[in-house]
Parts: C-alpha cells; sequence; structure tokens
C-alpha cells in the first residue's frame, strides 16, 4: 500500500490518497497550510516532507505518519516564491529554484528535520529559473530556465557546507526556442534529460561527473508530427529502471512516453497517451506499476497502469481531485 501526497495550489492544501495494489485512490485526509503550495519533496529516507508555498513565500517542513497525517516541524520565510524543491543527497541541505525572482538557493536542513533560515545561498542566475537537483555524486547541480532566459546554470555544490561555487562553463545556451524546464538523471551517471518547455523536446545530455557539465546529444519532439496546436512541456519523470521516460505535454494534453537505450542512452519515441487537459503534475508510483497525471484546469486525476517491458500506458480511471494539483509524491507504508 502507498500514500500519495498531492499538492492543491487553489485549495490551499495537501491532499493525502491511498493508492492500493490494483490502482485503486481512497482518500485519507486533507493538510491545510494557510496558502497555496507549488513543490514538494521528501527527506532521503520519506520522513520528512518539505512543501513550497508559493502564495506566501513560505517553506514549511512535516513529519510524516504512516497514517499519512503530516505533523509540522518548522516553518520560514522566503523572499520569493518558490517553484521547485530538492534535497541533497545527504537530506542535510533543501535545494530551491525561483521563477520570478531569477534564484537558486540553499538552506540548511535541522537535526529534527525542518528547514532552516536564512538561507546559505541566495543566488542570482536569470529570469524563470525554474529546477534543481544535485547528481549521483553530490557534487554538481544544474539550474535550467525557460522561455526569455533559455538557459543552463552549472555549479559545483559543497556538500560540507551547502555553498554553490559557479562551475566552468557557468552557462549553457540551448538553441533559441528551447526553453529546458525540469530534468532527470539517468541511474548510469551518463545522461542527463531535459524537457523543453518552449521546445516541446525532450534533450538527452552526456554528463560529465567529474566536471559537472553537460554536452548536448540528440533531442527529440514530444509531440506527433501531425499536431499543428500550442504546446508547452511541464514535468519530467524516468522510470526507476532508467529505461523509459516521460513529459507531460501542456496543449496536445499527452504524456510522451520515450525508450532509452542503455548502451547510447538515445531516445525513441514510444508515442503519446492521453492526459486530463493542462497536464503540468504526474508522477510514477513507489512500485514503478501505476501513473498518475493531474489535470491543472480541470481538477481531475487520472490512473494509469505502467508496462515496465514496453513504457505504455493504459488509463484506468478518472476522478476529480481538487484545484490546480501541482506536485505528487509517492510513500510506501
Amino acid at each position: 500500500m502507498q500514500l500519495v501526497f498531492i499538492a492543491l495550489a487553489g485549495d490551499h492544501l495537501i491532499k493525502v490518497l491511498e493508492l492500493d495494489k490494483n490502482g485503486g485512490l481512497h482518500d485519507r485526509l486533507e493538510v491545510p497550510l494557510g496558502g497555496g503550495p507549488g513543490p514538494l519533496a521528501f527527506s532521503p529516507d520519506r520522513s520528512v516532507l518539505h512543501v513550497g508555498i508559493r502564495s506566501t513565500n513560505e517553506m514549511a517542513s512535516f513529519r510524516v505518519h504512516d497514517s499519512g497525517e503530516l505533523t509540522e516541524i518548522s516553518r520560514i520565510d522566503l523572499e520569493s516564491d518558490p517553484c521547485f524543491i530538492s534535497t541533497d543527497n545527504s537530506g542535510n541541505y533543501l535545494l530551491s529554484a525561483y521563477y520570478e525572482a531569477g534564484r537558486v538557493a540553499v538552506h540548511a536542513i535541522g537535526a529534527n528535520g525542518g528547514v532552516e533560515s536564512p538561507a546559505i545561498e541566495w543566488r542570482v542566475t536569470a529570469h524563470r529559473a525554474h529546477c534543481v537537483l544535485t547528481d549521483a555524486t553530490n557534487g554538481h547541480l544544474f539550474v535550467p530556465h525557460v522561455d526569455d532566459s533559455n538557459a543552463i546554470f552549472q555549479f559545483r555544490f559543497d556538500a560540507s557546507n551547502g555553498t554553490l561555487t559557479p562551475n566552468s562553463p557557468h552557462v549553457m545556451i540551448p538553441p533559441e526556442g528551447d526553453g529546458p524546464r525540469h530534468y532527470r538523471y539517468h541511474p548510469s551517471g551518463r545522461y542527463v534529460y531535459f524537457d523543453n518547455e518552449q521546445g516541446s523536446s525532450v534533450t538527452g545530455y552526456h554528463l560529465d561527473s567529474e566536471n559537472g557539465t553537460l554536452m548536448p546529444f540528440q533531442t527529440v519532439s514530444t509531440l506527433p508530427a501531425a499536431f499543428t496546436g500550442t504546446n508547452s512541456c511541464a514535468q519530467i519523470h524516468m522510470s526507476d529502471d532508467g529505461r523509459f521516460l516521460y513529459a507531460s505535454n501542456r496543449g496536445h494534453n499527452s504524456i510522451a512516453i520515450f525508450e532509452i537505450d542503455g548502451d547510447t542512452g538515445e531516445l525513441t519515441s514510444r508515442g503519446q497517451q492521453t492526459a486530463p487537459s493542462t497536464p503540468r503534475a504526474f508522477g510514477i508510483d513507489t512500485n514503478q506499476e501505476f501513473m498518475l497525471v493531474g489535470g491543472l484546469d480541470d481538477g481531475d486525476l487520472a490512473t494509469y497502469t505502467r508496462d515496465g517491458e514496453s513504457g505504455l500506458l493504459t488509463r484506468i480511471g478518472t476522478r476529480a481531485i481538487g484545484d490546480q494539483p501541482m506536485f505528487f509524491l509517492f510513500k510506501n507504508i
């Protein structure tokens, strides 16, 4: 059995569901936050949930109980609204990206599991920063920027004190109109995949794990060739085995499916699966058997089975979930 934690920005709460072995969803509880949540991140052991509350410029940390109940540990004020958060691999630091402020930040996480203030780093990058994740070495990270900035900033990360140092080169400029948004590391440590918000595509990069730098090798569209409408990409997720990559299409309203060649890292499109209107948020469960996709416009939540051999998705249900689903996280109980 698993718990699903869903950030509902319009309802100002975290909704907790139970996901059963057949993909059924059952209401557990709701946790009011006093503001609209956006990004979510677990501690490495999934005992603490960190929440970026975008409408009030706050970061909150909660102890996670097996019942799904959340006990608040800490809450700090921020200088802007975070659009993405993650912990470093040690769980000692919370990293965050700021879309409007054009910043990346690092906060310490205390012995009680709560995020602390002030920030260790509050560093200027560029307008519309959108994601930040440390690599497997915990020594490097990247900050992609969409739209007018269209850039990937490269940093070295010191896990002994939480500081950032600009890497060399500090900024990569993708082809005009790409807009790199979110990314995922391949478990081999050799590749990183960014979805391009404006470009409606995914770009694969070779990762130099020693120097923490990227080199692009392939860009593949997330859309069918015949599609001529307006579209933008949102989130990107990878199966734990590194065989399949998924990206959400807002406009075409689908999840793009790619198979990853384990030897070369190259992507092969396996098509698109229809999704609720404006699928910003989605996620794969911890057992890799199901995918949940939220419709930002209509508040629907679609459940799919995921074939581990083909990577393909089959919709098995749709239900109302709430106003503006923004992020999903899963925890076994």
